[in-house]
């Protein structure tokens, strides 16, 4: 007897869930637990790691994705505003940019300023400024590209409206038309901070004392001088820590912004 659509779809789901029971089963019962536990979830190497991870790591993986998205905010409007310029230099300049930092590494721009340009032109940049410089210049192009979407998407009536009221083109854009995109973006804008966050991971290539550790390098040092797992486990809950309120943070406002709609 042929089974019906529901029955074949209710059939293939059951076969599913019992290749996925079978899974864990074997697993458990193959798994060396006990070795797992001391090289992945060392709870004494853990609390080795938590003062220094919590003080120094984390905190300056805060400073430096704050340091990166608030010059790659900067920058990224300029570039929004140059792409919707009706100065044509102004949109080729603003689409070259963009078109460059999106299509290299982020790795690539962190290795120029970090090595590349003081060897080149003997200019050295503090920790801070170099971090600053290569997650900006990388994340303004994204950035760039979320702000255009997000001024073109507000009604072109706001602006007819404020320069009927006598506002000048400047200053509706300024006081009118950008606070209404940043309300349309606040989620896409939240997701790049959520990015910056990890790309900072890539100052680690970088000679940095200890005061300067982010997490990433806290988590390699540990794991190569304790020959454990467990370092990498408390740095990825410590961006877990940061992130997760992010992304709780995005679903909040993609909600309001369809509510609202």
């Amino acid at each position: 007897m042929a089974l019906t659509r529901r029955q074949r779809a209710r059939t293939f789901r059951g076969a599913q869930y019992t290749l996925l029971v079978v899974a864990i089963v074997v697993l458990a019962l193959v798994a060396d637990w006990g070795t797992i536990g001391r090289r992945l979830l060392n709870p004494e190497v853990a609390a080795s790691l938590v003062p220094d991870v919590l003080v120094i790591g984390l905190k300056n993986t805060v400073v430096y994705t704050v340091l990166g998205f608030a010059f790659a905010l900067g920058l990224g409007l300029v570039l929004a505003l140059m792409k919707l310029s009706s100065v044509a230099p102004y949109r080729w300049l603003a689409n070259l940019y963009v078109e460059f930092f999106r299509g290299i590494p982020a790795l690539l721009v962190f290795i120029a300023f970090g090595f590349g340009v003081p060897l080149a032109f003997g200019t050295r940049f503090g920790i801070y400024t170099t971090v600053m410089l290569s997650l900006g210049l990388v994340g303004s192009a994204y950035i760039a590209e979320t702000l255009r979407a997000g001024i073109q998407a507000v009604p072109k009536g706001q602006m007819e409206a404020a320069r009927s009221l006598g506002m000048s083109s400047g200053r509706a854009m300024a006081s009118i038309v950008i606070p209404q995109a940043f309300r349309i973006i606040l989620p896409p804008l939240t997701n790049e901070l959520i990015l910056l966050t990890k790309d900072s991971s890539l100052i680690y290539l970088l000679g940095l004392s200890l005061g300067q550790y982010e997490l990433t390098k806290f988590g390699r040092e540990a794991m190569s001088s304790q020959a454990n797992l467990t370092p990498i486990v408390v740095v990825g809950v410590c961006y877990l820590i940061i992130t997760i309120p992010l992304g709780f943070l995005v679903r909040r406002l993609e909600a309001r912004s369809a509510k609202a709609r």
